[in-house]
């Protein structure tokens, strides 16, 4: 061997090892901030201010490394753009601005450094596990709450005249019981899909063991929507794919109901008028209806609803009461942002969802097919949900929704991690 191929073998090393180290920095701030997302929202935005940096750095130290496009950039990009524009027409444009480039700009990034980082089916596999240990972790503390008390009764969470003896509800490290059982809404959905996907006995029953312990935290934070969305979710998918799996739901709703009466008088409140908050939400969506028929195009801004709300208000009428959104989720994006600007936002969710179902019946690997499905099934949760509450309004509940999905389309372009090492040693 000539010292001209023995210098250049040493400088292919060099340059193996300086795209290792580039690679492994991306995916060590990813799963940081996958498993900060419910802990602490502030460190999770730090971790993804660092791994976009660290992804930049790779781009341009990299020739190798390009940017990938995924399924549904398009209506990521007008999303992003008429939630901009949207600025303009607020009544209040710097404040509506200052909330689109913090909420927007982390939505933005979390889709752009999560989808361009993952390559891997390893890397999807420390992601998984990030988030099942901040789950972990978020699930034991909603239960020490419930276990040394967590009075939620001065927290305006609860009708105390239609509920007088609820007195607890958990919300762990989220912000109100309803964000926190949207998070666990997809949580389940996750773990079930994992649930109805694994082959061995063992692993069933202690996926089993974890499924209930999260059905228990969720009936404990007595959220009426989030419940019912859980519920329709995998009732669908028994009737749809075993109808064993819809006798259970029956089965664990029944004696769920009856070991808590409390539970059963919540949820079926939603039937009645007997809790003000039911009646609040229809007068809600109708202000709302209101504001996208007088503000079709770019709505009345990003992140103005409580500005506006006292304007189109007819059932409250209470100055010292303020709405932060709509209490549904299609609602509040066409109110704020327009009808296009909205419909790039579905075009994008829903995309993503039946993207998602399609592979986790088309991927080779494993691995992929289960997260596929519990992808989109967590996104059938956030779907339903949306319909009577909208917990992306909170900000890491809406980093872990863009997370989910950004994962969800480059997951189906994941390489097993021997092909991806051969390819680097190329």
């Amino acid at each position: 061997m000539s010292a001209t191929d023995t210098l250049s073998n040493i400088e292919q090393k060099k340059l193996q090892n300086r795209q290792r180290a580039m690679e492994s920095r991306c995916y060590l701030a990813l799963r940081t901030e996958a498993f900060l997302i419910a802990l602490n929202p502030w460190l999770a935005a730090g971790a993804l201010a660092v791994g976009v940096v660290f992804w930049l750095w790779r781009w341009a130290r990299d020739p190798e490394f390009h940017f990938r496009r995924l399924p549904y950039d398009v209506p990521v990009f007008l999303f992003v753009l008429f939630a901009g524009a949207s600025v303009a027409v607020a009544p209040n444009r710097l404040e509506s601005f200052y909330n689109y480039y913090v909420c927007v700009g982390a939505y933005a990034f979390t889709y752009f450094f999560a989808g361009q980082t993952l390559r891997t089916e390893s890397q999807l596999r420390g992601v998984l596990r990030a988030l099942a240990f901040s789950a972990f972790c978020s699930v034991m503390y909603g239960l020490y709450q419930f276990a040394f008390g967590i009075e939620t009764v001065d927290m305006k969470w609860v009708d105390g005249e239609a509920f007088p003896e609820l007195k607890k509800r958990i919300f762990s490290t989220w912000e109100n019981p309803n964000i926190f059982a949207g998070y666990l809404g997809e949580v389940i959905a996750m773990v079930f899909a994992f649930f109805m996907t694994e082959e061995k006995t063992s692993g069933r029953w202690k996926l089993g063991g974890v499924l209930l312990i999260l059905a228990l935290s969720l009936a404990m934070t007595y959220a009426r929507g989030a419940c019912f969305a859980v519920m329709l979710t995998l009732a669908a998918y028994g009737a749809i794919k075993d109808w064993r799996i819809l006798l259970g739901c029956i089965a664990v709703g029944a004696v769920a109901l009856l070991a808590d009466p409390m539970l059963a008088d919540r949820l079926l409140s939603v039937f009645t008028k007997i809790d003000t908050s039911a009646e609040m939400r229809l007068a809600i969506w109708e202000s709302s209806a209101a504001m996208i028929l007088d503000h079709p195009m770019l709505g009345i801004g990003w992140g103005s609803f409580l500005k506006v709300y006292p304007e189109y208000d007819f059932y409250i009428n209470d100055a010292s009461t303020q709405i932060f959104h709509a209490h549904n989720m299609y609602l509040h994006y066409a109110a704020e942002i327009g009808i296009v600007g909205a419909a790039a936002f579905y075009w994008f969710f829903f995309g993503t969802m039946f993207t998602a179902f399609r592979s986790s019946t088309t991927e080779e690997s494993t691995l992929v097919r289960r997260f596929e499905l519990g992808c989109g099934l967590a996104l059938v949760t956030v779907a339903l949900g949306g319909f009577t509450d909208h917990v992306a309004f909170n900000i890491p509940t809406s980093m872990l929704l863009w997370m989910i999905c950004a994962v969800g389309m480059a997951a189906r372009g994941a390489v097993p991690e021997q092909s991806h090492r051969n390819k680097m040693r190329a």
